[in-house]
């Protein structure tokens, strides 16, 4: 049947052999009933939503997915309520559950991705007032146009680490990455200290006036200048120097986060609700929703299909559903007082 017990205590948690898991009635639903089914190794009982964000919903599960939908899509939670007519409240809970299936989604597969072109960017919001701004460092690999990380807090240089380390340990770093961000102070650090002296790093500064750019400088930070140009020549996505990737993931993440509109009333009360709906946006960006410039003829990939890391176009419902990565600790006891006795007393005995 291809079920496992939710139960993490029970000894065949995480197997699937035959005979594990048996059928065990049925339980009455509003639209119905349901199967259950019990485990012969622990004897507890449960459904096929048991350890999802289906599990006790009164509501069909394509109503639950309508709302993640129309939440990355740009719809506030109020609009939502209205749109689906249920309560503020519901939507609010619903939103909770899909964020955190999608951050251990995101966790699990997003890992050992190649990493040949690099653009890192921030953006700037509010939490509450005008006088608690907040920034959102997001990266984007170019050539897969994957969204691989993202960091919500001050622009600091402890976020700045936090979010290279983090695309580091997701990456395989089988070629050297050809890094691009503006001229944030922190930048040129956390990359010589993240990816090493062997990186190709370079900084887009641009000079605005009345809002309107008019001068564009670029800067080879680290790595010799023909080794960037060599490193421009190869690439499949760049001829010059630039961050224009980055800044269009910036609007994609804008129009997808209610949160994040300009002039909008529905700015983020707390730090958490916002990083919430970015691990949202961020597993439909990255799974679900197709690339128009990663048409391929008649197929359409997203960012996922694009890295290797999935080999067909995700639905919402096979995220919530997916069976979490399963991870033992093996735990060692080192009793250190006992051998420094023991060392003792062999250095006494010479």
């Amino acid at each position: 049947m291809g079920l496992r017990c939710p139960n993490v205590q029970c000894a065949g948690s995480g197997s699937n052999r035959t005979g594990n898991i048996i059928r065990h009635g049925f339980c009455k639903t509003k639209r119905g009933r349901r199967r259950r089914y019990r485990c012969q190794t622990c004897g507890k009982t449960f459904c096929s939503n048991s350890d999802t964000p289906y599990h006790r919903l009164q509501h069909r599960r394509t109503t639950f997915d309508e709302v993640a939908t129309l939440s990355v899509e740009g719809l506030n939670k109020s609009a939502i309520a209205r749109v689906k007519r249920i309560a503020w409240n519901t939507v609010d809970r619903w939103l909770q559950k899909a964020a955190y299936s999608c951050r251990r989604f995101n966790d699990q597969k997003i890992d050992g991705i190649a990493i040949s072109e690099l653009q890192a960017d921030e953006i700037r919001t509010i939490i509450r007032d005008k006088e608690q701004p907040i920034w959102i460092f997001a990266a984007i690999e170019v050539w897969s146009r994957l969204w691989p990380s993202t960091v919500v807090g001050r622009r600091s240089y402890r976020n700045t680490l936090t979010l290279f380390r983090d695309i580091s340990s997701r990456s395989n770093l089988e070629h050297v990455p050809l890094i691009a961000t503006d001229g944030f102070a922190f930048y040129a650090k956390v990359v010589r200290r993240v990816f090493g002296p062997a990186c190709l790093y370079g900084q887009v500064i641009k000079t605005r006036r009345n809002d309107r750019v008019i001068k564009v400088e670029r800067r080879a930070v680290i790595g010799a200048a023909w080794r960037l140009e060599q490193a421009l020549c190869d690439s499949e996505d760049s001829s010059k120097l630039n961050t224009s990737f980055i800044e269009r993931l910036n609007l994609t993440i804008r129009q997808g986060s209610a949160y994040l509109f300009r002039r909008t009333i529905c700015h983020a009360r707390w730090e958490e609700r916002l990083e919430d709906h970015l691990e949202l946006l961020r597993c439909y960006y990255n799974f679900v929703r197709p690339h128009r410039a990663l048409k391929f003829g008649c197929e359409v990939r997203t960012p996922a299909m694009q890295a290797g890391l999935v080999s067909k176009r995700l639905s919402l419902r096979k995220i919530f559903v997916a069976e979490p990565r399963k991870i033992l600790f093996v735990v060692v006891f080192i009793d250190v007082m006992l051998d420094a006795g023991r060392v003792r007393e062999q250095r006494l005995a010479a």
